[in-house]
């Protein structure tokens, strides 16, 4: 249960770390509302890092804790939410630290392959602890 917590908090963390981010953003380049049109300005590279990351935050978080309520998950389930929770941060910080969006960044990709990768394993994890 304390991985499952710990992972779902870090997870929160990083939903409201880019939140905070973004209205920062908003405020130093007094932009109210929207985003600029140029995949390499820092404030469209937070507000797409932070829609990316409510996608899929909320379901990993969801799995991760229905697995937790079911007893302690097996060492390799608890892996996988550290993996995944590494890999939701790896996507983030691809997004935002390569010069534009308009190119891959390894980060960015490699975050989106653990995702689906761990988020199919917790999906047969819970399956298996029904």
């Amino acid at each position: 249960m304390k991985t499952a917590l710990a992972c779902i908090g870090l997870l929160g963390l990083l939903i409201f770390g880019l939140g905070l981010a973004i209205s920062l953003t908003r405020r130093r380049t007094k932009t109210s509302i929207g985003f600029p049109d140029d995949p390499a300005a820092l404030l469209y590279k937070l507000g797409r890092a932070h829609g990316n990351a409510t996608e899929y935050v909320p379901i990993l978080a969801v799995l991760m804790l229905a697995i937790a309520l079911r007893g302690e998950p097996a060492p390799w389930v608890q892996w996988t939410m550290i993996l995944a929770t590494l890999a939701r941060y790896s996507h983030a910080a691809g997004m935002i630290v390569t010069p534009t969006l308009k190119r891959p960044h390894l980060l960015r990709f490699l975050g989106s392959l653990f995702t689906y990768l761990t988020g199919f394993a917790l999906v047969v994890a819970l399956s298996l602890s029904l």
